[in-house]
């Protein structure tokens, strides 16, 4: 008995696996395809459809870029004017706070630590007396 090789493992590294040309097999007629294919820039008889359908600056080049999300870290942060405790010594890191900003008044006198703080932060709370200190 002979023993005869599967059509798939013979047809490998052919392109187009017996069919002769490429558009002879495609499965989708003789329609040029499936869906937005062969509607790139060369295909002047689609331009038209494709201009009405999505406009002219939406579907020829490229648009924009993807930002890494993943890269920019969200700090949380807290006004000067919204730090109301009922203490004075204050660990902002422990409330869940990273930076300190400067918007607003203090309400009292505190002595705050902070992983990070703004320059005007800083300023308001000493005028009062009292203190920032820089967490590492």
């Amino acid at each position: 008995m002979i023993t005869k090789r599967k059509k798939i493992k013979r047809q490998r590294g052919s392109k187009t696996h017996g069919w002769g040309a490429m558009k002879k097999h495609r499965g989708a007629g003789n329609r040029g395809g499936r869906g937005m294919a062969g509607s790139g820039k060369r295909a002047d008889h689609m331009k038209s459809w494709i201009i009405k359908k999505y406009g002219l600056e939406n579907y020829f080049g490229k648009h924009g870029f993807k930002r890494p999300q993943n890269v920019l870290k969200k700090i949380r942060t807290i006004n000067v004017g919204d730090v109301n405790f009922n203490k004075e010594e204050v660990n902002l890191e422990e409330e869940g706070y990273e930076k300190l900003l400067g918007k607003g008044k203090p309400k009292r006198k505190y002595h705050i630590k902070v992983k990070y703080c703004s320059h005007k932060a800083k300023e308001k709370i000493e005028r009062i007396g009292g203190t920032v200190f820089l967490l590492e």
